[in-house]
């Protein structure tokens, strides 16, 4: 019976989980593909270093030509991260006759029509359960077991790193520096944590879902996002006072006349399910036009989560599920620049949470409450305390104004009106609401 033999490019954190389970685990394996399975080539820059997995000699190299010119290994798993060399190795990859998996979310976001159509050109595959959510079967769940749906919505916790921060600011009254300075010692953030903590990952991550569940073809770097370095351990207590908490929410939502997408900081109302996800852990809750709301849950990241589903990516390429797949998927199509069009963002609402810093003097409330009047922004509650502000000379106090359902551009010229005020003291903090 001919051997499945595959080749791990990169042998960082999640390379070295992969190789543990391909090589410690390999009976279990073989048995479930039916035929022997054996990991040909190793290739990382860094031979000497000890990852904690036994390999056989002659595995590990530098040398990436001896897999691609190398006709017996079928398979290619790509693990180096960002966008080049790994782009270039994908499409060498597929050129010389080799499916592909990879966890690389970077790179489908930024490349995924060209490799994909790379893929069609050569017969080859690529699966990309690790890409999002690290151990949750998203990609499955939305692409496979949720096929008879019209998905309506996504909302999930994509980025365990940010969810580990807000987590702790909220739980430990943890200022955002010294929260992101514990992520960092406990390894969950890196030491340049901008791709997390600006949404940027999580905007990458969205991008994928939003192709594989409505077929919009997306530059990820053009979804509207706000990173949680907006986000003041104040807001995480006046959350909690007003029944909320905030977590890092990347949505897609289906209107009638298109596609909207976010990814921001949102003050979710206790009782909701993403309200209680916690620490690095992530969550996408689904709802589909027939099976209604569908909630995944779990580790998000890590090195054997991750290497759960990059190895259950390889079972699927050798048993031939991941051609079905892919061939019916027909992700990131030629020729085609959308099925579902973005929408307006000019039309959106929604509920806000508005913190402004202003002086301690008659008049402030009603020339805000003024302004957003006027933009037929109706106030539902405001929240204001006696406390001066750190750093502040003069007598300042928070103003906490949420609002009922209101035009998102309305809003946002209120905003800049407001700020503008002499008894205003910086910018105004603006976060969306979600209550179901």
């Amino acid at each position: 019976m001919e051997t499945a033999k595959i080749a791990l490019l990169g042998f960082g954190t999640i390379g070295s989980g992969v190789a543990k389970l391909l090589i410690e685990q390999n009976a279990r394996i073989a048995q479930r593909v039916g035929r022997p399975v054996t990991l040909a080539k190793i290739v990382d820059m860094d031979l000497t270093r000890d990852r904690g997995v036994a390999v056989p000699d002659g595995v590990l190299t530098s040398d990436i030509e001896t897999v691609f010119n190398d006709p017996s290994i079928s398979i290619v798993i790509e693990l180096f991260g960002g966008t080049e060399p790994a782009r270039t190795f994908v499409l060498r990859a597929l050129a010389s006759g080799k499916s592909v998996v990879t966890a690389n979310k970077a790179l489908l976001a930024t490349h995924g029509p060209e490799l994909f159509a790379a893929a069609r050109k050569y017969g080859q595959t690529i699966a990309f359960e690790a890409s999002v959510g690290g151990g949750i079967p998203i990609i499955a769940g939305i692409g496979q077991n949720l096929a008879a749906n019209q998905i309506l919505s996504i909302r999930g916790i994509l980025n365990g790193t940010c969810n580990y921060i807000l987590s702790a600011m909220e739980e430990r009254d943890a200022a955002y520096a010294d929260a992101l300075a514990d992520a960092q010692r406990l390894g969950y953030a890196e030491a340049n944590p901008s791709m997390d903590v600006s949404a940027s990952d999580a905007a990458q991550k969205l991008a994928i879902l939003a192709q594989l569940a409505f077929g919009a073809k997306i530059d990820w770097q053009t979804i509207p996002r706000v990173g949680i370095n907006t986000v003041d351990v104040a807001d995480i207590r006046c959350a909690r006072e007003l029944g909320y908490t905030i977590r890092l929410i990347a949505s897609a939502r289906l209107y009638d006349n298109g596609l909207e997408l976010l990814v921001a900081p949102t003050l979710l109302r206790r009782g909701m399910p993403l309200a209680h996800i916690s620490e690095a852990f992530n969550a996408v809750h689904v709802i589909g036009d027939a099976v209604g709301p569908v909630l995944f849950y779990g580790k998000g990241a890590g090195q054997m989560p991750t290497a759960s589903a990059v190895t259950a990516d390889v079972i699927d390429t050798i048993l031939g599920r991941a051609r079905i797949t892919f061939d019916a998927l027909n992700l990131w199509p030629d020729g085609v620049t959308g099925a579902v069009p973005l929408r307006d963002p000019t039309l959106s609402s929604g509920r806000f949470y508005l913190h402004f810093q202003v002086e301690d003097q008659p008049g402030v409330l009603s020339q805000i409450t003024s302004v957003l009047g006027a933009r037929g922004i109706s106030v539902a509650s405001v929240l204001q305390r006696e406390e001066t502000a750190a750093g502040e000379t003069d007598r300042t106090v928070p103003l906490i104004v949420m609002t009922h359902e209101a035009n998102v551009a309305a809003v946002s010229d209120a905003i800049a009106t407001i700020n503008a005020f002499h008894c205003v003291r910086g910018e105004c903090v603006s976060l969306r609401v979600l209550d179901a």
